[in-house]
C-alpha cells in the first residue's frame, strides 16, 4: 500500500509540478489540460488550458495535482502538509531553500532531538511541507 498526495491548485498546476520536478529531481511530468480531453465540454473555454490532471515523479512518490474542477480553483489549501524525509543534511538544506523561495518559513532548518534537519514551511504555491532528516536509530 502507497499514500499519494494529490493536491488541489488554483490555476498554477502546471507551474508548481514543474517546479517540484525541478528543484526536487523529481521525474516523468505528466500534464493533461482540459483542452482535447472529454471534460473539456464541461468547463468554461477560460479554463481549457487549465491541468485536469498532472503528476511528478519524486523519487518513489509519485505526487498528483489539478487546477480544480469544472470552472474553480482550490480555495486554499489548510490542514495538512507533505512531509519529504531525505538521507543527508545536504539534501535537506537543498530541498528546503528551494521550496522556501518565495513561500513563508514556519519553522528554520534546524537539528532537533530527532532529526539532524527538520523545518517546516508554506511554498510560493500555498502547499506545507515538512523537511525531514532522520537521526540514526540509537
Amino acid at each position: 500500500m502507497r499514500i499519494e498526495p494529490y493536491l488541489q491548485f488554483d490555476g498554477n498546476c502546471a507551474q508548481a509540478l514543474e517546479y517540484y520536478r525541478q528543484h526536487l529531481h523529481g521525474s516523468d511530468l505528466c500534464l493533461m489540460p482540459y483542452r482535447g480531453s472529454p471534460a473539456q465540454a464541461q468547463v468554461k473555454e477560460d479554463w481549457y488550458d487549465k491541468i485536469m490532471h498532472g503528476s511528478v515523479q519524486l523519487g518513489p512518490t509519485m505526487l498528483m495535482g489539478s487546477d480544480g474542477g469544472c470552472d474553480e480553483g482550490a480555495k486554499g489549501m489548510s490542514g495538512s502538509a507533505i512531509c519529504l524525509t531525505v538521507d543527508t543534511p545536504e539534501e535537506a538544506e537543498r530541498a528546503f531553500d528551494a521550496l522556501a523561495r518565495d513561500g513563508t518559513i514556519q519553522m528554520p532548518l534546524a537539528e532537533t532531538f530527532w532529526a539532524k534537519r527538520f523545518g517546516m514551511l508554506k511554498d510560493q504555491f500555498g502547499v506545507a511541507w515538512m523537511i525531514n532528516c532522520l537521526k540514526e536509530p540509537a
